[in-house]
């Protein structure tokens, strides 16, 4: 009899303790899975930094190789421009159309001073002008010298000329443009409007040309017998 006494409270105690067990275990359970939780969100938090810091870093890469490519592009153009300063004057001397002639050594003067403003840009940039060869405008201005020496002299190499100028003209509306909107969006206020000036007398001498070309050397030319 006090066998079977002891044993029932030995079993009234014990589902006491394993309920107190149950509950510190699964405050433990719990107390775990909310520091879990915590440093998963830091975690996130953490990613979270990481990809804002990736984009800063990605928009300062773009920033920069926009800018290498703004330079590269400088020194395309500057060694265009020399090339140009030793090109027209031989257009000048086989041209026969005075209006011609004059269109001619007015861009040559325009392009002396375009060599100028494109020192200028590499000045306000902190930069030593330097010039890369721009195989574009040697091909150009290779065309124009084979159009030369298979054009007859009058009208006939007037209109050559000029459909090898406005070829060139058009390059570099396209170079000066591509340059002027990079310059923009770099931020490069005074160096955008120095390659805007430039852009301008691009544009006016391909229009001055189309005037000479149309008022007197086309008709001339579709005179000439063959």
């Amino acid at each position: 009899m006090l066998g079977l006494l002891m044993w029932k409270e030995q079993w009234r105690s014990e589902p006491n303790q394993g309920h107190g067990y149950l509950t510190r275990k699964s405050l433990n359970i719990k107390s775990m899975a909310t520091k879990k939780n915590s440093n998963g969100n830091k975690r996130k938090s953490n990613q979270g930094n990481g990809a804002s810091d990736s984009s800063s870093e990605k928009s300062g890469m773009q920033a920069s190789q926009l800018m290498k490519l703004f330079e590269d592009s400088l020194k395309d153009i500057y060694w265009a421009e020399k090339a140009l300063t030793k090109a027209i004057p031989k257009m000048i001397k086989n041209a026969t159309s005075p209006e011609l002639v004059e269109a001619l050594e007015n861009h040559l003067a325009q392009t002396e001073e375009q060599v100028g403003r494109v020192e200028q840009v590499f000045e306000l940039l902190e930069k030593k002008p330097a010039a890369k060869k721009c195989e574009a405008m040697e091909g150009l201005i290779k065309e124009g010298e084979g159009v030369m020496e298979e054009c007859e002299d009058g009208a006939m190499m007037d209109a050559g000329i000029i459909g090898a100028g406005q070829k060139i003209e058009h390059y570099e509306i396209a170079a000066y443009g591509t340059l002027r909107t990079f310059a923009e969006t770099l931020g490069l206020e005074d160096v955008a409007g120095l390659l805007e000036e430039t852009l301008e007398e691009e544009k006016a001498a391909d229009e001055k040309l189309t005037e000479v070309a149309v008022a007197t050397v086309n008709l001339e030319a579709a005179e000439e017998d063959e």
